[in-house]
Formats: C-alpha cells, structure tokens, sequence
C-alpha cells in the first residue's frame, strides 16, 4: 500500500471512531432520560432508576474508557506514520485543492527544496513545480490532472532558482473535512543525467563509428549508409547523381618525407578545401589513407559533376603551408554518375574507383570519366591476373637470354636473362602486357624468385657442360627489395650452385629507384642493395634517361653501369638531340667510372656511333634477340677461331661462332 493510500485508510478510520463515541453519547442521553422518568414513579421506579444510573455509569465509564484507549493508540499510530512520512525520501507535500497553498511538507520535501517550514507555508504548485518554459497555468493543469497510478514527468524549483527532474504521483485526500491533494515526489535527476550520459556516449560511438577521426568527414561506414538511401532518392525525384573518387598522387612521399604529423595535417587541410569547393548538400568522404569520395546529390546533367571534379584538381594544385613550408599535391580524379554507370553503390564505387585509375595511368592530376572501355579493360586485367596464377602454378614461364656484346671485339660480355610467358592458347605473351599487372598485383616476387632460381641452375649448368660463363643481369622489382629476403636468397643460390657474386648483376629502372626512395623505405632498399654489392654483386639502372635522371643517385647508390634507354638509340643517326644526351650520359658515366651498355641497338651506323662515342658495350636485334637457354649455349661454347675484324657482326651471330 502506497503512503497516500495508507493517510486515506488512517482518516477513514479516525471518522469511524469519532461516529462511534457520538452514538455512545447517544444512548448514554437516553438511558438518562429514562431512568429519570422511572424515578418519577415511585420506589420501584427509584430502584429501577438507581440501575439504570448504575448502568448508565458503567456505559459511560466504558466508553471513556474505550476512547481514550483509542485515542492513545491512534497518537501512537500517528508518531509512526509521521516517523515514516519523515524519514522516506521521497518528498511529499499536501495542498489544498481549493488554494493550492502548501499544508504539508517532509523534510525530505523540504531538504530537496532548499526551504524551511514556516517558508514553504507560503508557497504554492506553480512556486513550486515547473516544466520548462511552459506556463503556471499549464504546470497546474498538468498537476491537477495528475493521479497515482501513473507518474507525471515535470521539473520542482528550488529555492536557488535550480531545477530538479522529478516523478510526481498525486492522491485525493478528505482531511478534516477539507479536501486536499498529496504529491509524492521522486528525485530522478541522477537517473536521468545518467540515461543522458548513455545517449551522449552512444552517440558518440556511434559518431566514431561513421566518421573519421583526423579529419571529421564521414568515413566509409558512413558511406555503407548513406549512399544506397542517396541513390533512392535521386531515382524518386528523377535526377543524376555523381560519385567523384579522389586519390591524391604521390602522397606517400610527402608522408614518409616529412613525416606523419605533416602528412596528417595535409589531409586535415585536403579535407578542408574539398568541402569549400562543393555545395552544401554534396558530401566528402574519407574513405581512408589519401583517398576520398565525393557524392554530388540532386545533378541536372553531366557538366556539374565534371565541373565540381575540376574545381577539386583546381584547389588541391594550389600550394598548402605545413607548418611554414609549402607543399605540392595533386590529385588524380574519377567519375561514374548513376544511374548511366551503375544502379546500385557497389557498381558506382567501382565505376570511379576504375576512372580514377585511368587517370593515374594518363599522368596523374587529371578528372577521367568512367566508359565501358575501361570496364573491359580492368576486366582484362583481372583476367590476366587470373592467368598469371595459373601460369605460375602450372609453370609456364620459361628464362631467355640476350647477349651483351664488345663493340670493339664483337665478343659476348655478358647476359640479360628476360622472363617470357608461353600461353598454351594464345601463345608467347609480350612480356610489356603481363609484367605491369604482375607488379601491379604482387606477383612480380615470384615470378622474380623465379627468374634467379633458374638463372643459377642454367648457369651452373652451362658450366658443368664446359661452356664459358660470362656474368647474367636480372631485372629486380621494387617490391624484391621491399621483402629484405633478396640478398640471403641470393648468397644462399650462389653458395649452393657454386657460382661467384661477380657473376651476377641486378638491374633496376630509375623510375623505380626514385619511386622507392622514399624515408624509411627507401633507406632500407638503398641498404640493401648497398650490401648485396658488398657481396659482390654488380648494381645497374635499366632505361637510364627516361626517368627522373637525377645524377645524385650515381654517387649515392654506387652504380656501377648504365644502360642507355633504347628511346634515345633508335634516332640516334637522324636525331642530333638524342645524340647530344646519348654523348653526355657517356661522357658524365665515363668521369665517374661506370660501365656504360646501349639498349636497343638495330643498326650498323648505331653501333658505329656509339663506338665511337665511346660506349663499349650494346644490345639489341643487331646482335641477337632473346633466346632459349639451349640456343644461347651455343654462343658459349668455346671459339675455335678468332672473326675477322672487318667480318659481318649479324652474320657472325647468326652462325652461333660469336
């Protein structure tokens, strides 16, 4: 039972008592009235009277009697339910109906308010109950209409001026006639403080969930959400919708170079500048790393996608200041627009991701717009991955070699093995269409492991056939190096075919050299094959001049040759710039005592040249192409007579006597 309910069950029967006292009195009044009237009649009458007096005594002692019994228990039973009422704490207080002037407070009532007695006396609800900005006379509509058997969410005022959040149960009292309202009151401020602290904490879980936390953009969870609900309404209203994928280019050097706290502070200022050049209602994702998304929503045609990707290329060529220095990015951007290009987010996504790449490919800070010819051909990349796990698999790869040749003796120097692919149906594979995807994919490690695996084991066994060994140059990828494997694999081939360092040589393009020297990682290729040339090992840079052609890394990098990029051979006769640089990248090899070796070599008169320009060394068709390890053990076989020096070079390597 409630405490209202129990004061309701306490008054009832206090009225119960007092009723019964009055109809105590009442009998006592006439058996008075009778006895009085039986005195009137004489002796018998007097003893009769004299009982009923005596009766009329007892009766009335009786009730006395019973009264004051009553009277004393119900105090008792008042100075516990009033030690109850004080000591909950839950505040109560009692007004009148009428008024709305406070009768009754507990001191829990009191403590919570801030009040005294004699001070709440005065009070009022609406002085004391509140509901936000609601007025006095809505807070006492909502009091009034309040019962006990549901709680009324309102606000109590205390004396300070603070509100508390409380539940208010109300009970209908009859009090000595008068009808009176009983609040009970439950603080529920801490509760609510704390269900507020769940919701600010969820809601910043949540907020972490689905935004980046670097740069404040929504994140890719996000984008998991938004987009299919994005696409959906732009399918019900008609209209275009524009998913822009942005891959800001070259961003890993400016991060291993200038460390990660700049790199972070760049894609801060790159998130920054993305949402000042597009509306309002578009929105930029950080899909992680250096990539991002940007949704244009509500597109009326073509151009507005294409000139929003074209103000991203425009604000991200302006220079952004880390930290006082000025640093250069740019951007490569692709496009796919729903519903032309996809109708759901995983075709849209992919779409731009596959544009995006294209305008990698086409150099870099440039907006490409996804078309089904790029969808082929990513398709045929994925293919061609595809076969090049099968061809590793079902060993379908197979080592050739092309000689290196003494301009002035005519005489074989050395070799470059050169993998090459024989497809059971489409045939031999050029090796320019499978070794992108290979480095693109991974794959390049080993198909590399490969190539020096079966390198070594022809080598040594040309060698155990009696044949004469010159050294072998292989191409090693970037990612070769990256592994940290390659020099204890190298020493470990070498010791066990029984073959020496010198007769090995790596070649990598400059390109890839610039491309990897890059902080941490760079240092840790530069060491590695610093201490494979420790080894022995001879160091070349393949397609020298077709790259950044920085001459610090001839000194740093302790090269020891340069092979001259067919590009500038090939009009080397006709061109008299290409002979220009051709003469300088040998004079400047030469000063630094490097070893020189001209690709692509076709022509007599490109031979003579280079002869005379003083490159020793050249390769190409002129003298043999790439050919099987059986084919090329002729070519070592041991001379049984010295060529004529006015002798036919093709001819002579035609016969297999060079």
């Amino acid at each position: 039972m409630s405490f209202p309910e129990r004061v309701e069950a306490l008054l009832v029967r206090r009225s119960a008592l007092l009723a019964g006292a009055v109809l105590a009195g009442c009998a006592l009044f006439l058996l008075f009235g009778l006895t009085y009237r039986e005195w009137r009649r004489g002796a018998f009458g007097w003893a009769l009277a004299g009982l009923l007096v005596l009766l009329t005594g007892v009766l009335a002692g009786g009730v006395l009697f019973a009264l004051k019994r009553h009277f004393r228990h119900q105090r008792s039973v008042d100075a516990r339910y009033k030690a109850i009422i004080d000591q909950t704490n839950d505040g109560i207080v009692i007004v009148d109906s009428a008024t709305h002037q406070v009768q009754y407070c507990n001191p829990a009532f009191l403590a919570r308010l801030g009040y005294t007695s004699d001070e709440a006396a005065a009070l009022t609800l609406p002085d004391i109950f509140a509901d936000g900005t609601a007025s006095s006379e809505s807070v006492l509509a909502r009091l009034r209409n309040a019962d006990s058997r549901l709680a009324l969410n309102i606000q109590q005022r205390c004396k300070n001026g603070a509100l508390i959040d409380i539940e208010v149960r109300c009970n209908t009292l009859d009090a000595d006639g008068r009808d009176v309202l009983a609040y009970v009151t439950h603080d529920v401020s801490v509760r609510r403080k704390a269900e507020q602290q769940l919701i600010d904490n969820q809601q910043r879980l949540d907020r972490m969930a689905h935004h980046d936390q670097l740069t404040g953009l929504p994140n890719r969870h996000y984008l998991a959400s938004f987009l299919p609900q994005a696409i959906a309404e732009a399918a019900a209203g008609g209209v275009m919708l524009g998913v822009v994928f942005l891959d800001l280019d070259r961003f890993k050097h400016i991060n291993d170079t200038r460390g990660h706290e700049t790199g972070d502070k760049l894609l801060q200022e790159v998130a920054a500048r993305l949402q000042a050049c597009v509306r309002a209602f578009d929105v930029v994702i950080r899909m992680g790393g250096d990539e991002f998304v940007v949704i244009f929503r509500d597109v009326k045609s073509y151009d507005e996608v294409t000139q929003g990707a074209g103000r991203i290329i425009d604000t991200l060529n302006r220079p952004i200041v880390i930290d006082g220095h000025p640093l250069q990015t740019t951007g490569s951007v692709g496009i796919s627009i729903f519903p032309r290009d996809g109708a759901d987010m995983g075709e849209l996504l992919k779409h731009s991701d596959t544009a995006m790449y294209q305008a990698k490919d086409r150099g870099r800070n440039n907006v490409q717009v996804f078309s089904p010819i790029m969808n082929r051909k990513l398709k045929q990349r994925v293919a061609m991955e595809a076969s090049l796990r099968e061809a590793l698999r079902l060993k379908q790869f197979d080592v050739h070699y092309q000689p290196f040749v003494n301009l002035l003796t005519r005489k074989i120097v050395g070799l470059e093995a050169l993998m090459r692919w024989h497809h059971p149906v489409h045939g031999m594979i050029p090796a320019d269409q499978f070794i992108p995807v290979a480095e693109e994919t991974g794959l390049i490690v080993p198909m590399g492991n490969f190539v020096l695996h079966r390198t070594l084991q022809t080598m040594s066994a040309w060698r155990g056939a009696g044949l004469e060994l010159v050294p072998v140059s292989l191409n090693v990828a970037p990612a070769q190096l990256q592994r940290g494997e390659l020099q204890s694999t190298i020493s470990t081939l070498l010791k066990t075919h029984g073959l020496k360092p010198e007769m090995l040589q790596l070649e990598m393009t400059e390109r890839a050299v610039f491309d990897s020297n890059q902080a941490k990682s760079g240092e840790n290729r530069q060491d590695t094959m610093a201490r494979l040339r420790d080894l022995g090992i001879r160091i070349a840079i393949d397609d020298f001049g077709t790259g950044y052609s920085s001459l610090s890394y001839l000194k740093n990098w302790r090269v020891d040759t340069l092979k001259i990029d067919r590009s500038f051979v090939r009009d080397l006769v006709t061109d008299s710039s290409d002979l220009a640089i051709v003469s300088a990248i040998i004079a400047i090899a030469r000063h630094l005592q490097i070893q020189v070796i001209a690709e692509g070599i076709e022509a007599y008169q490109q031979a003579e040249i280079l002869r005379k320009l003083g490159c020793t060394v050249g390769q190409g068709f002129l003298f043999a192409r790439p050919m099987p390890a059986e084919q090329c053990a002729a070519l070592l076989a041991p001379k049984t007579a010295e060529p004529e020096e006015e002798e036919d070079m093709l001819a002579l390597f035609a016969s297999g006597r060079a």
